[in-house]
């Protein structure tokens, strides 16, 4: 008789966001009237740049002839993306990073969730609380989570940082010694971000202890203050302790075309064994590559014309969270993020729940946002909006907003 992983059993419901989607849903369904916008979801609005989309036409092109067709995918990616990544995300920064240790991906939530397979089950994860979902139930799956606690809502053995307003968004060090430590920034799902120098806190913590800090930077492109690095090896000592994610779904709006990479230097060590060794061994057995046209594609992220659009789209997304932020301050909600992230972090009123404020943002306003407790227990009390919708949209949000209290 076959037997089932007893870990998916002890996942907490439905992922956040197919639960939210079931309960927009059916408001949708008992008022048809109603026109509902959904400012909850990170998901981008805006067409893929001009740039983009002449590269992956032309790569189209090559797929039709004998002599520019591509089958499979090298294991780490192609070369000619893979050096543009280390010149445009690497070089540029004064992070020494090599070409050949860039894994290309179909996207960071996937290498984000599948990074824990290289490390040892009984290896104790610290995560940032409120924290991006993805990373506590991957190791749910894996079994390296304990039991869950309904009263705490929290897992046995996961050790959490607190993120709240009283440090701001800061986690501190855990007291208890964790060897693997998420970290997000810019924030999924605060907007905060750490400095250069709480960043390098936490890398010479991690070699201190001898931890792995597992660096989600999804939202890089979006930082716009001088003092917040926008890759974790722009700190000394990073190459021992760090792997870096990166995704082109939020600075390319690629969400709908998938491409992403991971960073694992040939420093990064367990004795004499290379992290990098176990993750290609990983890559080339369980990936196929993404194709040849979104590589194609994703090379033009880092064309002139390329960075000069996304730029534009950028600021576009920017521009809606400063509405956002601006317009709950107006209506006498305390906010925050939105500066250097296109989430804003706000705290519910009243001391209404995370998911009575959903309810009530729905149903008064028919605007969805994401509910603070579906990224964590110290997420409760907090909601967060993002910018990533249409201007137009953005715009009526914050008014119907405004107006629920008028």
């Amino acid at each position: 008789m076959f037997k089932i992983n007893d870990n998916y059993l002890k996942l907490q419901g439905s992922y956040l966001f197919a639960t939210i989607a079931k309960k927009v849903a059916a408001y949708q369904e008992a008022n048809p009237d109603k026109t509902i916008i959904r400012l909850g979801i990170g998901d981008v609005t805006q067409p893929i740049a001009p740039a983009i989309i002449d590269a992956l036409h032309g790569a189209v092109d090559d797929m039709g002839k004998p002599e520019t067709f591509h089958g499979y995918a090298p294991d780490l990616g192609y070369e000619f993306l893979r050096n543009a990544i280390v010149k445009g995300d690497y070089e540029s920064r004064g992070a020494n990073i090599s070409a050949d240790e860039i894994f290309v991906s179909d996207g960071a939530k996937s290498d984000c969730s599948n990074i824990q397979e290289i490390f040892s089950l009984d290896n104790k994860i610290a995560v940032c609380d409120p924290v991006y979902p993805v990373y506590v139930d991957s190791n749910v799956m894996a079994g390296r989570t304990g039991e869950y606690n309904l009263a705490t809502e929290k897992w046995s053995e996961v050790i959490y940082m607190p993120c709240t307003m009283e440090n701001n968004f800061v986690p501190e060090f855990p007291k208890e010694t964790p060897d693997l430590i998420y970290l997000c920034y810019p924030n999924n799902p605060t907007g905060s971000t750490l400095t250069k120098t709480q960043l390098q806190a936490f890398v010479d913590y991690a070699n201190k202890v001898g931890a792995i800090i597992l660096y989600d930077a999804a939202y890089e492109a979006y930082i716009s203050e001088e003092d917040v690095p926008h890759t974790i090896y722009e700190c000394e000592g990073a190459r021992t302790c760090a792997i870096e994610f990166k995704s082109f779904s939020k600075n390319a709006g690629f969400t709908g075309v998938r491409l992403g990479y991971t960073v694992v230097p040939k420093d990064l060590k367990s004795g004499e064994t290379m992290l990098h060794s176990l993750w290609a061994r990983r890559h080339g057995t369980k990936f196929n590559g993404a194709p040849y046209i979104i590589q194609k594609a994703g090379e033009a992220v880092y064309s002139k014309e390329g960075k000069k659009q996304l730029t534009e789209q950028i600021a576009y997304y920017m521009n809606n969270a400063k509405i956002i932020k601006n317009g709950l301050k107006e209506a006498g909600y305390r906010v925050s993020g939105g500066v250097n992230a296109p989430y804003v972090w706000l705290k519910t009123p009243e001391n209404m729940t995370s998911w009575e404020f959903f309810d009530y943002l729905l149903d008064k306003a028919n605007v969805v946002g994401t509910p603070g407790s579906g990224f964590g227990p110290s997420g409760e009390g907090y909601f967060r909006l993002t910018g990533f919708g249409t201007y137009e949209n953005t715009v009526k949000a914050i008014e119907r907003i405004k107006n629920i209290k008028k």
